[in-house]
Formats: C-alpha cells, sequence, structure tokens
C-alpha cells in the first residue's frame, strides 16, 4: 500500500461507507488448476464517493466488481451493502437487492431499441412496480442533459447519448450504489468524457456512490479515489487522481 493514500475507505470523513469487503477470496478451478482471482481483499468504498478499480490485465478487477455487486459469489470473506451482508444471501434475495438496491452501467449500453430514451430510463421501476420520482427523474435527467432528446429511440442517439440514458436509468432508482463496468470502452473519447462527467457529478451533485472498473487512467482521473488491485491484492490507493498519477502508479505495478 502506498505510505501516502489514506487507509481504504477512509478519507475525510466520518459518514459509514456505502460498501465494505472483508479478506474478500474468489478461486476458480479446484486442485492444481486453481487461479486465486481475488486473495484476501479487504476496502471499503465512502457513500456519495466516486471509486475506479484498476490493474494489469488479470489483477482481479473485474472479479471484485462482480463479488461486490453480488453477480457473482465470493469463495470467503464477507460483502456488506449497508447492513446487508450479501454474501449470506441467496438467489432470489440476490435478485431482489440488485433490483432495488443496486444499479448498473456496462460497456454496452444494453437499452431496448423499440423504447424512447425515457421509456428506457422507466423500464426497471416498471417492472419492479415502483412509483416513479418525478422530481428526481427531472434532475436527473438535467444532470445527464437528456432533455430534448426523451422521445428519441436509441438508434437516434449517439453513442455518448445512448450512455447518458443508461446512467440515468441506473441512477433512477435510488441506488445506494451503481457499478459502472468500462462504462466509456465503446465510446469516442468526446462522448467517454461527457459520460465520465455525468458519473462524477451525480456522486457530487446527487450524492450518489459509483463504483467503476476501467483499465484507462483519464477515466479513472474523474473518480474521487482510485484503488489498485495486482494478483487479486489490494496493492495502492490514490486520492484526487489525476492521469499521469495513475498512469505512474500502473506502469510501476505491470513493471
Amino acid at each position: 500500500m502506498s505510505e501516502t493514500a489514506a487507509p481504504a475507505g477512509v478519507h475525510d470523513t466520518d459518514v459509514p461507507p456505502a460498501v465494505i469487503a472483508r479478506d474478500l477470496t474468489k478461486v476458480y478451478g479446484t486442485a492444481g488448476s486453481a487461479v486465486r482471482a481475488l486473495d484476501g481483499v479487504s476496502v471499503a468504498f465512502t457513500r456519495g464517493a466516486f471509486t475506479a478499480i484498476m490493474g494489469p490485465s488479470g489483477s482481479g478487477k473485474s472479479t471484485l466488481m462482480h463479488c461486490l455487486a453480488g453477480l457473482d459469489t465470493a469463495t470467503s470473506g464477507t460483502v456488506h451493502l449497508g447492513r446487508t451482508d450479501i454474501t449470506r444471501l441467496r438467489d432470489k434475495q440476490l435478485t431482489r437487492l440488485r433490483r432495488d438496491r443496486v444499479g448498473f452501467v456496462f460497456q454496452s449500453f444494453n437499452l431496448l431499441p423499440m423504447l424512447t430514451a425515457e421509456q428506457n430510463i422507466l423500464l426497471p421501476a416498471q417492472i419492479a412496480g415502483r412509483a416513479v420520482d418525478r422530481e428526481r427523474f427531472d434532475r436527473i435527467v438535467d444532470v445527464v442533459g437528456l432533455r430534448e432528446r426523451l422521445d428519441h429511440l436509441p438508434s437516434k442517439l449517439s453513442g455518448g447519448q445512448q450512455q447518458r440514458v443508461a446512467v440515468a436509468r441506473a441512477l433512477l432508482g435510488e441506488p445506494e450504489v451503481v457499478y459502472a463496468d468500462e462504462p466509456t470502452g465503446n465510446l469516442d473519447s468526446r462522448s467517454g468524457a461527457e459520460v465520465l462527467t455525468f458519473l462524477r457529478d451525480s456522486a457530487a451533485s446527487l450524492r450518489q456512490t459509483v463504483v467503476m472498473v476501467t483499465h484507462d487512467p483519464v477515466a479513472a482521473a474523474y473518480a474521487d479515489r482510485v484503488i489498485f488491485l495486482r494478483d487479486g491484492r489490494l496493492v495502492d490507493e490514490v486520492y484526487a487522481p489525476t492521469a499521469e498519477t495513475v498512469l505512474d502508479r500502473l506502469v510501476k505495478l505491470e513493471s
């Protein structure tokens, strides 16, 4: 761990973390073919902060996010979302938790092509039978700059606009945390910057906890904090990152 880094999940705040992982281990395979993708990771994610997860290829960053989000099952250790130990939940309970308390933004936008931008944003609430908070809807639409595009089908939107629809959809249910997996991977640099700005603004303006996996130092520089994995272990973290400091840490990790 870097000597200049603050302790995991602690940075000038007494607000309880939104997500905490303790001694998280994930092993794929058995006996001689076993691969330890996560090796005793303990980390906390501050409520209302934007955190990026980085590391060399095969470092375990996507596995960590999947375990944190309940998309994959840890071999040992615990993950708490608020007061809920998600590692103890059954499949139906996990499905309900992901639907009601977690938001997701993926590299592929996952929009339904026959629905307008507004209909795509509202769809999860309709499926869950939840009433829509129209005040929050309007605020999110304004934050992500979609007011003039709500009646457009995805085919009439740019890649950046489609990802903004996906971000708005993830934010609408007021989830305790939004997980973003390479959210700018399919975007050009300008569209990617737009989406990253909206994720950063959602943390700042909406007090939304955002956890993003990325391989891009420029993308990571939008976050409040970057944590670094290598060989399945948490090895470093940086607060108030710049692209240069992130790149420097990555080079050191890969050397």
